[in-house]
């Protein structure tokens, strides 16, 4: 049985594509969670939204570098809901179940390609969306994790075609979706920290599975992005 959603946590740094999604979760009776700059633009669209500051009890701190790490959040979210004892501690610690996290990561790369200093590139590590989108992840069996908007879309076809309840199979491609997310963006943090010592991870992503080999008996996958690379004649 697919669970339905009842309760999103958003926090995000671009707003562009949002507008859609929170109508929607608003429209199917989802709880929201929001933070800081996401929470007023919800607000701005007249629908309800709960500050993550009435869970935790503590503001944002520290210019703002400190926000949802905190149990009440996390709680939420890594909380596996066939295990009685995380359910019991949930509730003990009134700790509401959070279904569904809608996330994005500061643009560290676009930072970097913008501005040489260190002080700036530094504050666009970011630190929680890392940490929301990896225990959203982890427990995709319950949570459903969108760590980008260019899932949007896809949110927008489960809301409405799975009727904000998504299977197994679903959450489980959000979650790869994310970690892949995590995974290119801790590659280029790696390389900005490792410019010095000539040391560089590369980020192979599949493009394109080739015909055939060096041999049509063989088979083959062109690795990297091939549109910088050649141009297609037709």
């Amino acid at each position: 049985m697919n669970k339905k959603i009842s309760s999103a946590l958003i926090s995000v740094f671009y707003k562009e594509g949002l507008e859609t999604i929170v109508k929607q979760l608003h429209a199917m009776g989802v709880k929201l969670y929001s933070t800081g700059g996401t929470q007023k633009f919800i607000e701005q669209l007249s629908i309800p939204v709960t500050p993550v500051e009435t869970l935790t009890t503590y503001p944002s701190i520290l210019g703002g570098r400190v926000k949802t790490l905190h149990p009440a959040i996390f709680g939420g979210i890594l909380g596996r809901r066939d295990n009685e004892t995380d359910l019991k501690e949930m509730t003990e610690y009134q700790i509401p179940e959070l279904d569904l996290v809608i996330v994005d990561l500061y643009p560290f790369e676009e930072t970097l390609n913008s501005t040489n200093e260190e002080k700036l590139i530094i504050e666009k590590i970011d630190i929680g969306g890392v940490s929301l989108i990896r225990a959203a992840g982890k427990n995709y069996k319950d949570v459903l994790i969108v760590a980008s908007p260019a899932q949007y879309t896809d949110l927008e076809k489960v809301i409405e075609d799975e009727n904000c309840a998504p299977a197994l199979e679903t959450r489980r491609k959000f979650a790869a979706k994310a970690f892949e997310i995590c995974a290119q963006y801790d590659i280029a943090i790696s390389n900005y920290f490792n410019a010095d010592n000539n040391i560089k991870t590369l980020d192979h992503g599949t493009s394109s599975v080739l015909r055939y080999g060096e041999n049509p008996h063989q088979k083959a996958i062109f690795y990297g992005d091939s549109t910088k690379i050649f141009t297609q004649l037709n």
